[in-house]
């Protein structure tokens, strides 16, 4: 039945104004980092629905986030490969998928991506309640009409924070916003027994480095980050190195290793180590010294997104730019020394223990992909190796 949209009012609605909720349905059509920090708003939903059952929607390639997490009754995925396909046949594919939906029987829907898409599938599942964020003028007219109860979200809250006020608001809520990340023990002692392989032992200061983003813009000069992984490796500390697959990642991650071997003249040789266990067929590559066991370990665009996290787990420390795997290592309980340049404060690590190293400039925070036609951004590059060293020594002082 259509239901006109009602505005919250009063922020300690009561949940009762939801009857008979048996199914629900939370959206979220957004990125990896998006989507797993999703995860307190879903459990409000699990406490105070307890006899209903949770599902969750996300597009391909971000599921494994939020896979193995208890609170889920039920994960799907949203193949966007569909959009790739002749406007027939995708139309075909998005109606079988919409019916898909509507048979699942979904009482309330809880919109948090806030695009088109997921208004128009919210309203076409057939929920009797829909929930979402108010976004004002945003989007197509009378997309605001497509649901019945809009949340108005303060934007100067973490993402975490304004995710659960989109049920927050109608007296939804939890005592618990961690976010949680599962990995499965068997992925663990994989990672844990390559790390042993190359003469880690659990003495050791290991120091997880993921210099990469999907986006290059918010990522820090080459440079800078070689010096950090060597001034590391001077320091007796171990360092795992990650990245993505994607080719700009890997090429990225490899020009900052090259600087790092010029500087560390007695890493001359490299060997290549495979494991079943991974998820890929190609070896894997590890720089490592001739006199000594390995201190910096290459797994750069070998490891899925739970392998990432489990060395995240084993490590002692994370330090990265904000992307994914940042928010992946605060989720596992790992100190995060996390490098912010363009991305606003409501996207900093959600963990206790994290530094956030951001320098204050009148342009930020933006959306641009360069500063004045240069790739490498001026709020990038004004954080220097020094304030990085600083903030390491802080939690690794005993170590260092």
């Amino acid at each position: 039945a259509w239901q006109m949209t009602r505005r919250t009012i009063n922020p300690t609605s009561s949940a009762s104004l939801f009857k008979n909720i048996k199914k629900i349905l939370v959206i979220k059509f957004r990125h990896i980092g998006d989507v797993l920090l999703t995860v307190p708003t879903i459990r409000a939903l699990k406490e105070t629905f307890s006899d209903a059952s949770v599902s969750v929607l996300v597009n391909s390639g971000t599921e494994e986030v939020l896979s193995g997490n208890p609170i889920i009754n039920e994960l799907m995925v949203f193949d966007r490969a569909i959009k790739d396909l002749p406007i027939i046949k995708r139309y075909i594919e998005e109606a079988m998928f919409l019916k898909k939906i509507r048979t699942k029987g979904f009482n309330m829907t809880v919109d948090l991506t806030g695009g088109d898409r997921s208004a128009v599938l919210s309203f076409l599942s057939g929920a009797r309640y829909r929930l979402a964020a108010d976004l004002g003028r945003k989007g197509f007219i009378g997309k605001k009409y497509l649901y019945t109860h809009l949340a108005n979200i303060d934007r100067q809250k973490h993402i975490v924070l304004q995710n659960l006020d989109v049920v927050k608001r109608f007296g939804i809520t939890t005592d618990n916003t961690n976010v949680d990340f599962f990995v499965p023990e068997e992925i663990k002692q994989s990672i844990k027994k390559t790390l042993v392989e190359n003469g880690i032992t659990e003495k050791d200061k290991i120091v997880h480095v993921h210099p990469t983003s999907r986006w290059l813009f918010k990522c820090w000069k080459d440079e800078y980050m070689a010096e950090i992984i060597s001034w590391l490796i001077d320091k007796g500390v171990k360092v795992v190195v990650t990245s993505a697959p994607d080719k700009r990642e890997m090429d990225k991650a490899k020009r900052i290793l090259s600087l790092v071997l010029k500087k560390h003249t007695e890493v001359k040789k490299m060997r290549s180590y495979e494991d079943k266990n991974f998820s890929t067929s190609q070896p894997l590559n590890f720089l490592t010294s001739q006199t000594s066991d390995s201190n910096l370990i290459y797994l750069c665009g070998k490891t899925s997104i739970k392998q990432l996290a489990a060395v995240s787990e084993a490590s002692d420390l994370f330090i990265g730019v904000d992307s994914a795997p940042m928010h992946i290592a605060a989720a596992v309980g790992t100190p995060v020394i996390a490098l912010f340049g363009p991305t606003g404060k409501e996207w900093m690590p959600y963990c206790k223990g994290n530094i956030v190293i951001s320098k204050d400039m009148p342009c930020k925070p933006c959306k641009k992909g360069m500063c004045e036609g240069i790739e490498l951004r001026d709020c990038m590059t004004a954080i220097k190796p020094d304030d990085v060293k600083e903030a390491v020594n802080k939690i690794l002082k005993e170590a260092l």
